[in-house]
């Protein structure tokens, strides 16, 4: 196990599944201790099982701010003051705009912007006092390059990715940055949902090579992310390795977007 994030604690959001599991993992294999929270108790639970006292499980709503100013408050008494804060959490309810409903909006805002406002904003106020800490928001490359069909999920992202970089401006004096990272597709359970085979190998070939269709590119690289693709990314400038970058979006797509 590498000392690099010894002594650390991380909150991650969104961590029983895909990327945020994947986060968990990387950040544990890094020496940190991880408060890992998600909406479904399942996913945390079998993480803390398998990691043992490095990770803390507890059940939140990001788009509940009281729960997550409590969440907060409990861990820094229980466990120590937060280093690090990484948001997962992200829902994605696909349709094209004409068809989207009011609540399928507001529900994709509340956690993909809300969300990270609510849980940047708890994490930010103790770290700015103390001097030092590192948040991490993952956003997507569609907040960059629109997509057909995902206007409430780009729009949300982009939210994210534009209210990240303010708050690394606001607190940057303070010691504290906030950087996002941007996934492409990647090998998760939302992605899956939007296939329409359940033939992966032909799911992910059509996903590699693009579809004209929907204004979409391929991605040059020939492969689909895995989760641990993004985890690294994330680990890297939640650590000192990245003790210069504040306000940056690191796309991690395979070169999807040709960096629009």
């Amino acid at each position: 196990m590498s000392a690099e994030l010894a002594g650390r604690l991380a909150l991650v959001t969104g961590a029983g599944r895909g990327i945020g599991e994947a986060v968990v993992a990387a950040l544990v294999e890094q020496g940190a201790r991880v408060l890992a929270t998600d909406l479904l108790p399942d996913g945390v639970e079998a993480l803390a099982a398998q990691h043992g006292d490095r990770v803390t499980a507890r059940t939140l709503d990001v788009s509940d701010a009281v729960a997550v100013e409590a969440l907060t408050d409990h861990a820094e008494r229980a466990l120590g003051p937060l280093d690090m804060a990484v948001n997962v959490a992200g829902i994605m309810r696909s349709s094209h705009v004409v068809d989207l409903t009011d609540e399928d909006w507001a529900a994709t805002f509340a956690v993909n912007a809300g969300g990270v406002f609510h849980v940047s904003r708890a994490a930010a106020r103790r770290m700015a006092e103390r001097g030092h800490g590192s948040i991490v928001t993952v956003a997507s490359n569609a907040a960059g390059v629109p997509r057909s069909g995902m206007a409430a999920y780009a729009a949300s992202k982009a939210a994210a990715v534009m209210f990240t970089k303010c708050l690394g401006l606001e607190v940057a004096a303070s010691g504290v940055r906030c950087n996002t990272v941007s996934p492409g597709s990647t090998l998760t359970d939302m992605q899956r949902a939007l296939w329409t085979t359940a033939d992966e190998t032909a799911a992910t070939r059509h996903v590699i090579e693009g579809d004209l269709a929907t204004y979409r590119t391929g991605i040059p690289l020939g492969r689909i992310a895995d989760p641990a693709d993004i985890a690294d990314a994330v680990v890297f400038l939640a650590s000192d390795r990245a003790r210069h970058i504040t306000m940056h979006d690191l796309y991690v797509d395979g070169g999807a977007t040709l960096r629009a």
